[in-house]
């Protein structure tokens, strides 16, 4: 938010969970106050890089899934500092009239969002600054009215961001988000657990928290919490890594991807969060 001044408080003291993810992802747009809780937090998860990547890529998979079903609108709520390929990317590579609406509530973000999140000519892409911890405000916007219409699906994309809302109000929140969209519509989701790796996840909540950063890592069944009245995709919830359309990955040497060792071979690949996509019925 801007003062009487029209300036906007950055926060560069207080680490934020956008700045801190991307910093992990490679990014720049990011202070001491973050690097230093990152560095933590990589004490705890050695790979915790890989982890970021693991999130990113599940997202370009599952919005490019949704879009081949025919899904046209997005809503992408934490939608953090803009990294190629942004979300709006992926989903007008498969339909150029996708339209997109980001969210979320770091003001570097929202910088970045009206320089960097433009679309093509024949879709949109909009931003409103506003907490998932508000679902009426998000709903309420004006531009979330002028670019999504509700009586078509949409998808609502919520990637490593459920676990920083602790507690039983967090299903509320998105139980409020699912409510008005229609029947075809699909949430996106990755979530932090510690059922895979419970000592390494654990020090990973430690460290945000140590950091001034809430987080909750559920287990399978608080996940699947979230998509109790929703139709499940295959795979269904699974390690973030393993979650591809039907459960099948593709041939890495026909999809022309290049597998890259790990820094440290002792270290075991990251297995810290589930993925899922669920569709309304």
């Amino acid at each position: 938010m801007a003062d009487e001044n029209g300036m906007v408080d950055l926060k560069q003291g207080q680490a934020h969970s956008a700045r801190i993810y991307d910093y992990f992802l490679g990014g720049k747009d990011n202070y001491d106050a973050d690097r230093v809780a990152a560095e933590q937090i990589e004490q705890a998860i050695p790979n915790v890089r890989m982890v970021a990547r693991e999130n990113r890529d599940f997202m370009n998979r599952a919005v490019r899934y949704v879009g081949e079903q025919g899904v046209r609108q997005f809503i992408d709520i934490g939608t953090g500092i803009p990294t190629a390929p942004n979300l709006h990317q992926v989903a007008q590579e498969t339909a150029r009239d996708a339209r997109v609406v980001y969210v979320d509530n770091d003001p570097i973000v929202l910088a970045h969002a009206r320089a960097l999140l433009v679309g093509t000519p024949e879709g949109r892409t909009e931003y409103i600054e506003a907490d998932v911890t508000e679902p009426a405000k998000i709903l309420a916007a004006p531009r979330l009215a002028e670019t999504i219409d509700f009586t078509q699906p949409v998808a609502l994309s919520l990637i490593a961001l459920c676990h920083f809302i602790p507690g039983e109000q967090i299903y509320r929140i998105i139980e409020a988000l699912l409510e008005p969209l229609a029947p075809g519509s699909f949430l996106v989701m990755t979530h932090l657990t510690a059922d895979l790796d419970p000592e390494t996840v654990q020090g990973t909540v430690n460290a945000y928290q140590h950091s001034g950063i809430a987080m909750e890592a559920r287990t399978y069944d608080g996940v699947a919490r979230f998509f109790a009245d929703l139709q499940l995709i295959e795979p269904g919830i699974v390690p973030i890594g393993r979650w591809y359309p039907d459960g099948k990955e593709p041939d890495p040497i026909a999809a022309g991807v290049v597998a890259l060792p790990l820094a440290d071979p002792a270290v075991k690949p990251p297995a810290a969060g589930y993925a899922a996509v669920g569709r309304k019925t």
